[in-house]
């Protein structure tokens, strides 16, 4: 029991200090099945439409990983694990009449198996370990399964504190672009705009008695206003990275995602139609978005926000 204790306190320790939720699952991962003598381990993360957000396995080889393709869905025992806090536990899993669905070809066959969910501070179910095949014994004990229901109300605490650094540092990023806007903004364009004024009164001190200083005069009024103009242009139409390599719906979805974690309210986006759209309407499109949610956010208090693109051959329709 000091053994399993210590080994407890160490996976613990090794967690406490990661603040990325993608390191944090996957030594969450690694600990669970180490702990538990299992073969193979995996930690589902749902994405609330029945997937997963994030399904991280440990005891496979990345060819094996790459092999599988694209994430399994919620089906099965995989899904059970996600609607009950119960923990289960079988000696072969082959016998369960939820073992079906998604189990590509060149998957490890699997036997005994272990499923504990992991229960946050709110008692929602944030995610669950699925460990297989006990080394050395038939099935997993009793022993194993407290073993990993401790750990889990510890992966719960990891996962919150995670996902509150990831939205800390969202909100900073967010913060950061603002604060360089308004530098922008308010340095930048007033001194361009001292020079148009200092400009124009030398050419009307200089014009009636020099008219080569006046031309030159006239010539920097000009470059400054069109200098005005185009860093004007630069801040409106800054263009997320997203928006260049996927295209609006993704942008869009991504900067919904961004707002949602941050404010913590409820974003609804809903996109239909995949006509192409030209890039500078795009970035009109994004732009009008990016505007309307800050000002449902910040003005409207709104609790729900819906928006929805339609993307049509005869036009585009924000609402």
């Amino acid at each position: 029991m000091a053994s399993a204790t210590e080994a407890l306190s160490d996976a613990v320790l090794a967690i406490a200090a990661e603040h990325a939720v993608e390191p944090v699952l996957q030594k969450l991962v690694d600990a669970a099945r180490e702990l538990a003598g299992a073969r193979y381990a995996a930690i589902g993360v749902p994405d609330g439409d029945g997937g997963f957000g994030r399904f991280i396995t440990s005891g496979m080889s990345d060819e094996l990983i790459a092999s599988l393709g694209e994430l399994p869905r919620q089906h099965g025992l995989l899904g059970a694990m996600l609607e009950s806090p119960e923990p289960y536990r079988t000696a072969d899993i082959r016998d369960d009449p939820r073992f079906r669905g998604w189990w590509p070809s060149t998957h490890p066959s699997m036997s005994s198996f272990l499923g504990v969910p992991i229960i946050s501070g709110r008692g929602d179910i944030a995610g669950a370990f699925y460990l297989t095949d006990k080394e050395g014994a038939a099935e997993f004990s009793d022993a194993d399964q407290g073993l990993i229901e401790t750990f889990a109300a510890h992966a719960a605490l990891a996962l919150e504190n995670a996902r509150l650094h990831e939205r800390s540092r969202e909100l900073s990023i967010v913060e950061e672009r603002n604060r360089l806007a308004r530098e922008l903004h308010d340095a930048v364009t007033q001194k361009l705009f001292g020079v148009v004024l200092a400009a124009e009164s030398g050419a009307a001190l200089l014009e009636r008695d020099v008219d080569g200083a006046g031309t030159q005069l006239a010539l920097v009024r000009d470059l400054a206003r069109e200098a005005m103009e185009e860093l004007r242009s630069v801040i409106v139409h800054l263009r997320p990275a997203a928006l260049e390599s996927q295209g609006l719906a993704e942008a869009l979805a991504k900067h919904v995602e961004v707002l949602r974690r941050v404010h913590r309210r409820k974003i609804e986006l809903e996109v239909d139609g995949e006509a192409p759209v030209a890039a500078a309407i795009e970035g009109d499109v994004f732009r009008i978005a990016q505007e309307a949610l800050h000002n449902a956010l910040r003005h409207a208090r709104a609790e729900r926000i819906d928006v929805a693109l339609r993307c049509a051959t005869d036009g585009i329709e924000l609402t």
